[in-house]
């Protein structure tokens, strides 16, 4: 059994989510010569599913080569990433108030699909074990008045996630329907989390 696991992610959400399930955990973030934020780079023409396991398989990567290289003890890494999808378009973290703008023009009175991949490694045997699942909801927001996308916009919400928001802030009172699963929408989805950290047999 292992008592605790690695985080490879900075999100606060995805901490206290582990904390609500009682996943003991230590964070596992890059080092200054990493640019992480090159593994999220999107490719012409990709689908969002293929995107998120792709991204998410690379943050492992990243993970597993950076707890060799600090020579940690062994332990479960588990990484995640979530996009938010229009149709084919992924939308991603919004680059400037312009773009934040365009995206939740694009989400009012629309359904659209957050997937999140989750991703965990754990020691086994002499090696590595790997699995990743996937968890996709339906998300429909209601029409957005244009003068609450520039408070929305003004106090900083949309800035560092996808689709320009978050489902625990003020968009929470906008949103008209989900179908799948809550956590899942905040970063990391707890059902699949658990399945995974049961397959390799944390204790939480």
């Amino acid at each position: 059994m292992h008592d605790f696991i690695y985080l490879a992610s900075q999100s606060p959400r995805r901490r206290q989510l582990l904390d609500q399930i009682g996943v003991r955990q230590e964070l596992l973030l890059p080092g200054p010569e990493e640019d992480a934020e090159a593994l999220e780079a999107e490719r012409r023409g990709e689908a969002p599913a293929a995107y998120v396991e792709r991204v998410t398989r690379a943050k492992l990567g990243a993970a597993r080569a950076r707890h060799a290289a600090r020579g940690l003890a062994p332990a479960p890494i588990l990484c995640s990433d979530t996009t938010v999808a229009l149709g084919r378009r992924i939308l991603g973290k919004p680059a400037d108030a312009a773009e934040a703008r365009e995206v939740l023009r694009s989400l009012s009175g629309r359904a659209h699909r957050v997937l999140t991949a989750v991703a965990l490694a754990w020691p086994h045997g002499r090696g590595w074990r790997e699995d990743l699942l996937v968890n996709v909801s339906q998300v429909e927001v209601a029409p957005l008045p244009p003068a609450w996308i520039a408070r929305y916009i003004a106090g900083g919400d949309p800035f560092g996630k996808a689709g320009s928001y978050a489902i625990q802030s003020a968009m929470a009172g906008w949103i008209r329907r989900i179908g799948g699963s809550h956590s899942g929408i905040m970063g990391l989805p707890l059902y699949e989390t658990a399945q995974l950290l049961r397959q390799a047999r944390v204790r939480f």
